[in-house]
């Protein structure tokens, strides 16, 4: 199981539990970081506390117990819109306004921030560029003029439009086809590369755990077991961790078998 350092964390849970008013416990005693520059994959099942903890980062929750520091500040001390645009967040179905053209979606949080105009133009034309939709026709397309791969794109976009430094995800590839999906998550494997942010993202999907994470923190039932490099995970001996595993092995199996017979 990987080891974590004080001094390279952006993100820091310091035994963190929530509470829903009438009492259940969605999330007891979870403590991890989060170094700069790395993307923590969060995995488990539905109910696991994943999106939970997702959503304690950029105070849409605030903790029952515990503390969260993002840049070494207690959220509970941040004003929340100020740390809200200091955090790009992508969701399954993009959140995408539908009277807002791509355009004026992307460029929302830079308009609020008061960017001057060229500059929104420059952003918006760059990121458009960054995740595949260079051309300028995309610029005055709505939302249900795209496909379900495209408004997940300008969704990242928008998530990136006034250069956060920390990028949360909630099962971004969740909504779209499977072979949409294996694009994208390649695509933006590649792209998180050259962003070089700080990224959580949220998934039940083992492969996109794998494919996009440098470390794998794996939650069951309101509680973080462990966490893992993709290597160390493949290999963990967790019960929890070692059915993912199996998963993996099982496809190898199947794979291996059709090239043996093709």
């Amino acid at each position: 199981m990987s080891t974590e350092s004080n001094a390279q964390s952006i993100i820091q849970f310091q035994n963190v539990s929530y509470r829903l008013p009438g009492g259940q416990t969605l999330l007891g005693g979870v403590s991890f970081e989060v170094r700069r520059g790395e993307t923590l994959v969060l995995l488990g099942r539905s109910g696991a506390g994943k999106t939970t903890a997702l959503k304690l980062i950029n105070r849409l929750l605030d903790p029952s117990g515990g503390e969260i520091r993002i840049d070494g500040h207690p959220t509970v001390q941040w004003d929340p819109i100020a740390l809200r645009r200091h955090i790009g967040y992508v969701i399954q179905d993009t959140g995408l306004f539908p009277h807002f053209s791509v355009e004026q979606n992307v460029s929302l949080v830079p308009r609020l921030e008061r960017w001057e105009q060229e500059r929104i133009r420059s952003r918006v034309r760059e990121l458009l560029a960054l995740v595949g939709l260079g051309e300028e026709k995309f610029l005055a397309r709505y939302p249900h003029e795209l496909s379900g791969g495209q408004r997940q794109r300008v969704g990242v976009a928008r998530a990136l439009a006034a250069d956060p430094p920390i990028l949360l995800m909630d099962e971004p590839f969740g909504a779209l086809d499977p072979l949409t999906r294996t694009e994208i998550r390649r695509e933006f494997a590649s792209l998180k590369q050259r962003l070089g942010k700080t990224i959580v993202i949220v998934t039940h999907d083992i492969s996109e755990a794998l494919v996009l994470g440098d470390r794998i923190g794996l939650m069951e039932a309101g509680e973080l077991k462990g966490t893992y490099s993709p290597k160390e995970f493949l290999n963990a001996t967790e019960p929890i961790a070692a059915a993912y595993a199996a998963q993996v092995r099982v496809l190898d199996e199947v794979i291996n078998r059709d090239d043996e017979t093709a």
